[in-house]
Order: C-alpha cells, then sequence, then structure tokens
C-alpha cells in the first residue's frame, strides 16, 4: 500500500457550474459551510497534504488555507476536470496525487486507503473507484509520473477521463455504497442533500 505521506490530495472546485447557473460550485453552502470546505475535511486526514484546482475566487479558496492552482495557462480554461488533474500534477510534491471533486460530501473516509490498496496489489498506475451505477472517475489515485501522458492526452484535444485512464494500468476499486459518491450538480440536488 502507498505511504500516505507519498500522497498530495486534491480538491477540483474548477469548473463553470453551468448546471447550478454558473455559479462557484465549490463555494455553495451545504450544511453552514462551503463544498469546498467539506472535501478538505473529509480528505485531509486521509493524505499529507491538500491543494485545490480552482479557476474562480482564488482568494476565497486561499483562505480555506491549502495551495491553489488555476488550470495551466497553456490550456484555454474550463476544460474539464483533466485540467485539474494537469494543474495538481504540475504543482504536486509528492509521488502520488488523489482527485476529487468538491461537489460530493459524503465520499468515504477510507477512499484513498482502498484506491492506494488496489494500486499497489494490481501494481497499476492509477486507481479509479467505481459504484454500481459505474465508474467515478473524479476520484482517482494518479502516480505522479504520467503528468506528461496527460499533458500530451490533453494537448491533441482529447477531454474524457475514462479515456485517458484506460491508456494505463488501471486498478478499478468497488465501492457498494453509491449514495456516497452523490455529487450536486443542481440546486435540486444541493436542497436534496
Amino acid at each position: 500500500m502507498v505511504d500516505r505521506g507519498q500522497i498530495t490530495g486534491l480538491i477540483l472546485a474548477g469548473g463553470q457550474g453551468s448546471r447550478l447557473g454558473g455559479v462557484d460550485k465549490g463555494l455553495q453552502v451545504f450544511a453552514g459551510q462551503p463544498l469546498a470546505l467539506h472535501a478538505l475535511q473529509r480528505l485531509s486526514p486521509q493524505v499529507d497534504r491538500v491543494m485545490i484546482s480552482a479557476n474562480r475566487h482564488l482568494d476565497v479558496y486561499a483562505q480555506m488555507r491549502v495551495p491553489v492552482w488555476p488550470d495551466p495557462v497553456d490550456l484555454s480554461g474550463y476544460e474539464g476536470p483533466l485540467a485539474g488533474f494537469l494543474a495538481g500534477l504540475q504543482h504536486c510534491e509528492t509521488a502520488y496525487m488523489v482527485t476529487v471533486p468538491c461537489d460530493c460530501p459524503h465520499f468515504p473516509t477510507d477512499l484513498v486507503q482502498r484506491l492506494s490498496k488496489a494500486l499497489t496489489e494490481n501494481q497499476a498506475d492509477l486507481a479509479v473507484a467505481r459504484t454500481p451505477l459505474g465508474l467515478e472517475p473524479a476520484f482517482c489515485l494518479i502516480k505522479c509520473e504520467l503528468q506528461a501522458s496527460l499533458l500530451s492526452y490533453m494537448q491533441s484535444g482529447q477531454r474524457k477521463i475514462e479515456r485517458w485512464t484506460e491508456q494505463h494500468r488501471r486498478a478499478e476499486v468497488a465501492f457498494d455504497d453509491d449514495s456516497a459518491f452523490f455529487n450536486i450538480n443542481t440546486p435540486d440536488d444541493l436542497a436534496r442533500a
């Protein structure tokens, strides 16, 4: 299993929030605090350090007292979650990075441990969560040496996480409780959560 000290967590908060009317999703209040802060509190005990990928309100995210990185300048902006992956990899100082979206406040507290175990046991390059509803590719533990591969993939115009991950040795980790991966995309989702 990968040592926790070798893993940096990355919270993906750089999207346009188009299904929420264009608001900054990570700053939407859920149970009294911003969604990104929920993710930060849930992820921090599982990793050595945490960063946030964001493209707006960087000063507000910086108040969460972790590094905040916008999408790389060599991309045109709002290129989807993989742009956040790339920003994180470019600034990651550990051998591994794990990603979680900001809009999923109840992801498992053993997420990183289980992804790490599967990555090691399968001698994989990355490990991705899977629920009964399908792959959850934004929950991904990655070897940071894949940075060049990701940059090349994105420069070719590709944006699908699953398509990039399947180019590498990918371990999939089954999580039975798909409600733990419920993500907030609309105002109704926010109310229901």
